[in-house]
């Protein structure tokens, strides 16, 4: 357990260094300090929908195109076909392709990963989490956008191992 004066020690240190983080494993807790915050959400609602009978809505033509520079999830053939493997989020939380809004993704599709890589970050209660890969192969699709919510055991990425 780490106690608050280490902590505002941590915040200190960063703040007043030209660092932009830094990361502390202590006692089994992971502790991340960064100056710079990830990108926010888009969070939307809409209206609830008249109670009645339901059709379903009519498919969309296109997908829209995302915005915040990003390349598109690649569309994938189902894993259990291919013999991929699907890399599943441990946690509900926030997913962010890069360390930092203006850094490179850790991966994009094609990039030849290994096992233990970092593949993205899952932000959870403030805490930046690093995802790694679980084989060494090459990444298919990935499947959600940076930024979007996700749940715990959601695929995020599709891998074909070595």
């Amino acid at each position: 357990m780490l106690d608050l004066d280490f902590l505002r020690g941590l915040i200190e240190a960063v703040d007043e260094s030209g660092i932009d983080s830094i990361e502390v494993a202590r006692g089994g807790t992971r502790v991340r300090v960064s100056k710079s915050p990830p990108p926010a959400p888009v969070v939307s609602s809409s209206p609830a929908p008249p109670p009645g009978p339901t059709t379903p809505p009519p498919a969309p033509a296109a997908a829209a195109a995302p915005t915040d520079g990003a390349a598109p999830p690649a569309p994938a053939a189902p894993a259990e076909d291919a013999g991929w493997v699907d890399i599943e989020s441990p946690m509900v939380g926030t997913f962010y392709r890069a360390p930092a809004p203006e850094a490179p993704p850790y991966v994009d599709v094609g990039t030849r990963v290994s096992k233990g890589q970092t593949l993205c970050i899952l932000e959870a209660m403030k805490l930046m989490n690093e995802l790694e890969a679980e084989v060494d192969g090459v990444v298919r699709a990935i499947l959600v956008q940076n930024g979007d919510p996700v749940e715990y055991g959601q695929a995020l990425f599709r891998i074909e191992p070595d």
